[in-house]
Formats: structure tokens, sequence, C-alpha cells
């Protein structure tokens, strides 16, 4: 194993630079890897500005936000920006009729108008250390990979308890090139995170569903929130006695406006990548998958948005919903595409061809990596047919919500049912669950759901083999003779979980016994046939088919890496501190199609529909741009900058992070990728991928012009130099 590992460091560690504006670096290794061509790009700091653990750096001002956003610091008193799409929801908790913060926008003027949100935590990364020696201690070659699984998980467990004994910080060890490395994160969690200030949706979502992942964009797509702690600058849950926070490193903020070819990175926690998949996986995600899961999404989002049309009250009860379910949507749509418009499943096949003729040029090669493709064939055509049913499953079948709620009572059954179970611990479930209930029906209403179960049923039995459907589905059809209205109508009718006076009758007089009413209810059963077929069906053969393919991945990842040591390679993203660099880029999508880096103020009068809710213009912000009231925040054109673009690697989990100037300085705040380069997850193509980000001058002259919030800008570190000419 030492001589493996030895190998594989070399490898990683003297390859040479293949090309610039891809690859999400690991913060702890830039100064090898990446600080000499990020400098020769434009950089004028240093790694160890960016990365450091004796001394404060950019690093301690990036933080995770929430389970699945970036947020960075801008203040010494804890405030942090992150996009408006990453604080929709809790925004969305505080709104109702009389406070809509979704349409009018939240603003706390001071301090004590700040609003908590319990749940929500933000993450800062203390440290990271290689722990691979440590992790891989026992493991063999010839071993299973369920026996090689148990001796890693032992060992990570140790590894993580001793990390942070004696101390509040939390440990995270993480595979990187699928299990050939392992790197220990220690980090600091705070609990008592508070909402500052987001502008009406109509800015920070400007645009909907319509513009999301497109180019132009004219989205304000930023919220402010601030990070409080106890008396001793510690993590604490929240309380009144609590005070801003006081970070270590909070970021300058620069206003003097981008220009095409400037250096740019982002700084933030990309949440997952597949670059190095065979073009089995690539086949079976494009053709198989996705095509499911953009069928049935779009049924749900049509019968979404004819209600929300209808309903102002529906359109604040669904608006995270139909956003979350949308973002999916659209980007399956355009990773399809992408991949497809770049041939990359013929042009991973050409390299799988390079790899077999290299893995035969040797007797060694041949017995390490010559029959590996083959594996992956025979792997995925056993894979993709299962996928396909999951797809379903769970775009059909869980895609109804209150089918997901009647799941959530899956624990107080098998409590209920187990006679060592002491009624404090059942008691204590259902006050929760009381609350839970609250929390779930002030966003729901009945006859949507109704509507999204006939259209997700009926879809679900018609498109499926029914030698590969649950039995319980298969009844349904046949009780009803096929009538999936009269379905839903008495099955939602006799439910306890449709109605939340039922839920919380049933949960005030709750006994053990009352469990037996629960199991009972007709939408029970089908949350629990569901449930059966996926765990007793569809899981056993899903769970050995991925140990295969990870234990094949992990080959085929040291073989490319062995095969091309003059290629620079980077880890998946993993929802770990990444870097990715490029430079300020103007696109061209399509023939004749050509998009300048930028957009402006002005597109959004031009877009301006008052019919369309996505397009509807607030009147102050149209009293600013007609008396070009721009303040410090213009651009030295005299125009106010809302977006701009350019080429570095980004995913899901960058929502939110900064994209910083060759100094450092903050500039913009990622939210987006172009359409046309959705598929960067898989394949990344500089010449249809940019990010998109938001103009760090219109987040100011929001926050300052529009809003009156200037308290907030005081607090900020601006840089206010000239523009370059």
């Amino acid at each position: 194993m030492k001589k493996f590992l030895s190998l594989f460091i070399l490898i990683y560690i003297f390859h040479l630079p293949s090309k610039a504006d891809e690859g999400m670096w690991i913060p702890m290794l830039l100064g090898e890897f990446n600080e000499a061509e990020m400098q020769a790009m434009g950089m004028r700091i240093t790694a160890d500005d960016i990365y450091n653990i004796n001394h404060s750096c950019l690093k301690d001002a990036i933080a995770i936000f929430g389970r699945g956003c970036t947020a960075e610091i801008v203040s010494e008193d804890g405030l942090i920006l992150t996009n408006h799409h990453c604080g929709y929801g809790i925004i969305q908790k505080h709104s109702s009729l009389e406070h809509d913060y979704l349409t009018d926008g939240f603003w706390a003027m001071d301090h004590s108008e700040e609003l908590p949100n319990p749940g929500l935590t933000v993450t800062f990364m203390v440290r990271m250390e290689e722990v691979t020696e440590q992790v891989l201690e026992g493991i063999e070659d010839n071993m299973t990979e369920v026996e090689r699984r148990e001796i890693i998980s032992v060992n990570i467990d140790s590894i993580e308890v001793k990390a942070v004994k004696d101390t509040h910080y939390k440990a995270k060890v993480k595979p990187f090139f699928q299990g050939n490395q392992y790197f220990l994160f220690i980090n600091e969690v705070f609990e008592d995170v508070r909402l500052v200030g987001a502008p009406p949706s109509n800015i920070g979502k400007f645009g909907g569903d319509t513009d999301n992942w497109m180019w132009p964009r004219h989205t304000g797509d930023f919220s402010v929130f601030r990070i409080y702690a106890d008396t001793n600058n510690q993590p604490a849950k929240y309380s009144e006695d609590n005070v801003p926070y006081k970070p270590k490193e909070h970021l300058a903020i620069s206003i003097k406006g981008v220009e095409e070819g400037d250096f740019t990175f982002i700084f933030g926690y990309p949440g997952s990548t597949e670059q190095y998949i065979p073009s089995y996986a690539v086949e079976m995600i494009t053709n198989v998958v996705n095509p499911v899961r953009i069928k049935m999404r779009d049924k749900r989002l049509q019968i979404f948005k004819k209600a929300m049309n209808q309903s102002p009250e529906v359109r604040i009860q669904y608006a995270v919903k139909q956003s979350r379910i949308a973002n999916g949507w659209k980007k399956w749509i355009g990773e399809n595409r992408g991949i497809k418009r770049l041939n990359s499943i013929e042009k991973k096949q050409e390299m799988e061809a390079e790899f077999v003729k290299w893995a035969n040029s040797s007797d060694e090669l041949q017995k390490k990596y010559g029959q590996l493709l083959n594996e992956f064939e025979n792997v995925y055509k056993e894979l993709a047919p299962l996928n396909y049913n999951i797809a379903y499953l769970f775009e059909a079948g869980f895609g109804v919500e209150i089918i997901r709620y009647a799941r959530s009572f899956d624990r107080l059954v098998q409590l209920s049912e187990d006679k060592e179970t002491g009624q404090e611990e059942i008691d204590e479930l259902v006050e929760k669950l009381k609350n839970s209930a609250e929390s779930h029906f002030k966003n729901y209403q009945l006859f949507i759901d109704k509507e999204v179960f006939t259209a997700m049923m009926s879809s679900y039995y018609n498109n499926m083999d029914k030698n590969d459907m649950p039995e319980i589905i298969i009844s349904m059809y046949d009780k009803y003779k096929g009538d999936f209205e009269k379905m839903a109508d008495e099955i939602f009718d006799k439910s306890i979980f449709g109605s939340e006076e039922k839920i919380k009758n049933f949960l005030e007089h709750y006994k053990r016994s009352k469990y037996k009413k629960i199991v009972k209810d007709p939408v029970c059963k089908i949350a629990q046939g569901l449930s059966e077929y996926y765990y007793g069906s569809l899981m056993p053969g899903i769970n050995s088919l991925r140990n295969k393919t990870d234990s094949l991945m992990r080959i085929y990842m040291r073989g490319q890496m062995e095969m091309q040591p003059k290629r620079k390679f980077y880890p998946d993203a993993n929802f770990t501190l990444r870097v990715a660099y490029g430079n300020i880029e103007s696109y061209k999508p399509g023939d004749a199609v050509s998009y300048n880096y930028f957009t402006t103020l002005k597109g959004i009068m031009q877009k301006e529909d008052p019919d369309i809710y996505d397009y509807v213009v607030e009147d102050e912000l149209k009293e600013l741009y007609n008396n070009k009231d721009y303040g410090k925040y213009a651009d030295k054109d005299g125009s106010m900058h809302v977006c701009f673009i350019a080429n570095n690697h980004t995913s899901g989990g960058n929502s939110g992070s900064p994209v910083l100037d060759a100094d450092g300085n903050l500039i913009g705040i990622n939210f987006d990728r172009c359409w046309e380069g959705t598929m960067s997850d898989i394949v990344f193509d500089r010449g249809q991928c940019r990010n998109i980000t938001l103009d760090i001058r219109y987040c100011l002259f929001i926050i300052d012009k529009f809003a009156g919030a200037t308290h907030l800008i005081e607090e900020m570190t601006i840089v206010e130099s000239t523009p370059k000419n």
C-alpha cells in the first residue's frame, strides 16, 4: 500500500500544466501547483494570502452557508453575503400575507431588528491536512470492497475523534480522486445566524425560472445575514445575549469594476462533479436518467405555475418548492444539450480507446488495467435499468408531498411498536411532529398535491414495465380501474396526512397503540409500499453495482493519472473548499450569437413586463434609473452594471461564492452558470462554460440607494479607486 501511495503522490505532484481556466483546486496546495500560473494570468497576491493556517487569510472569510451554499464575511461585525436563492427558504419562512418579505424585501435597520433562524448554520474551515496513509492503514489489494470500506470507516472515525478532542471544532475526513487520497477538515460551526437584509424578489429573483441558467442575466441575487457568537467570540446557540461575531478576516470590496480579460478567482464550496467517469456513465445520465427527471418535473412545475398565478397566497407558499424543482429541471435540460453538442460521449470513447491501447502496452499494465473498460461496460448495462426505475420512483412516487410527509411518521411507528421504548421518548417525538406539522401545512395546498398525485401516478404506471413496478401501484390501479383522479379523491379524503386539523388532533391525543392508525392510513400504505420496493427490490442490486463502480473508478482514476503524467489533474468537487480561476470573457454560445461580458440596469427596464411576475420592476428602482442616481456605484461608462460573466469552473455549492479580483478584493457574488455550459459537472469546455456573477456594485447600490440601509455599507471596507482607463 505504501508503495502505491508514493506512486500516486509522485503522479499528482510532478505533472505539467495542460491548460488554464479549468479546475477546482485544493487551497492548501495552491503554492505547489497553481500560484505561478495564477500570477502569470494576472493575480497580484500569493497563495499564502489565500490559504495559511499560521495567520489570517482569505480562507477565514469564506464559509458554508446552511447545507449547500457558500457565503463570505464582509465586515468586522460578522456581516455575510450570499445569494438571494440561498437565503430564499429563510426569507420565505419569515414571510406571510401581512409581512411578505419575498415580495417587499426585508431590511433590519439595527441589530435589534435582525431575525433569528433556528437550524441555520455557517461553517468555517479552520485547517485541512492530508491523512491518506492513516485512512488506508490496514488496507490490502486483495480485500473486497465491503472489507475495505469497513476498515476505512473505522480509521476515519478514529482520525476525526482524535482531531477535535477537547475542542469545540468539528472534524470531517473526505475522499479525493475516487478514494486514492484523503483529507481531514477541521471546521468551526456557528449556530446563531440572523437575517439582516434581502431585496424584493423582483430584484433578487428577477427573471425567475425563465432566466434561470441563462445569459444575459439581470438578477440581483443576494441576501445579507450576520453571524452572532457568545461574549467570548465562540459559537453558541441563539441567545439575546449573543453579540456580532468578530472574524479573523473579512473581504475588502472593490468598486473599480471589471473589464474583459481581467483575472478573477472564485473561493467557495462546489458541490459535486464527475469529470473522470467513463462514457458508459455519461450515456446513462444523458439518455436514461435525465429524460425521466426532466419529464416528471415539467409536469409538477406546470401544476405549480397554474396555481401560483391564480393566488398570491399560493405564490408565497410554493415559491421555494417551485424554485427547487425548476432548478434541477432546467439544469438537466442544459446538461443534456451540452453533452450532445460537444460530442462528449464520443470524445470519452476516443480517450478510452487510447487507455485500452496504453493498458495493453505491457504485461504489468495489462494486469492492472486491461479489463477495466469491459468491466465498466458490463456494470453499466445492469445499472442503467435500475437507475431508470429509481428516477421514476423518486420523481413520480416520492414527488408527491403527502407521500413524503407520511414517511416522516415512520419513526413514530417504529418507537411505538418497540415495547422497550419509553413513553418519554415517544412523547418527545410527538412534540417534534406537532411542530413540523405547523411548518408543513403553512406551505401546503391539498388541491395542488392531489393534482400532482394524479399526474405522477398515472405517468409512473404508464411508463414503467409492470414487472419493474411496486406492487402497491399495480394494486391501486386495479382497485380504481385506472381512474387516478378517483384514486386521489378517495385517498386524500381518507388520509390524516392531508389535513393539519386531522394531524394535530391525532397527535394531541396520541397513545402508543394509535400507531396502527398510521399504518392503516391509505397514504402511509403507499409510502410504505414504495419504500419497501426501493429498499427491498432496488437497493440490493444498486448497492452491489455501486460497490463495483466505486472500486473500478478508484482504479480507473489511478490509471488515467498514470497514463497522462503531464496532464494537470484536479480532484472532483465534493463540497470542500476550492479555488477556481480564470478571466472575464464575453460569450459566443452559437452561430451568429454573441454576448457582452456584462449587463446593465437598462436591460432590466427593457425586460419589464407588468403582466409577468418574473419581470415586474420596482417603482423605486425605475425612479433611480430614470434619475441616473447610481452614486459611487456607477461604472466609468456612467451606467449601472448588474452582472458579469467569466470562464471560472463552478458547480452547485458555488452559489454565494465570492468572486475576487487580482488583489483578492470582492468584485461579485457567483450565482449561476450559462445554460449552454451546465454540462460542466461532467465535462468542462472553456468556449461554452461561463459562471454568472452579480456585480458587487449593483449589490451595494441596492443596499444603499434602493433600500436606504446605508449603515450596512458603512460596516464594509470599500476600495474606491478610480476605474482603470
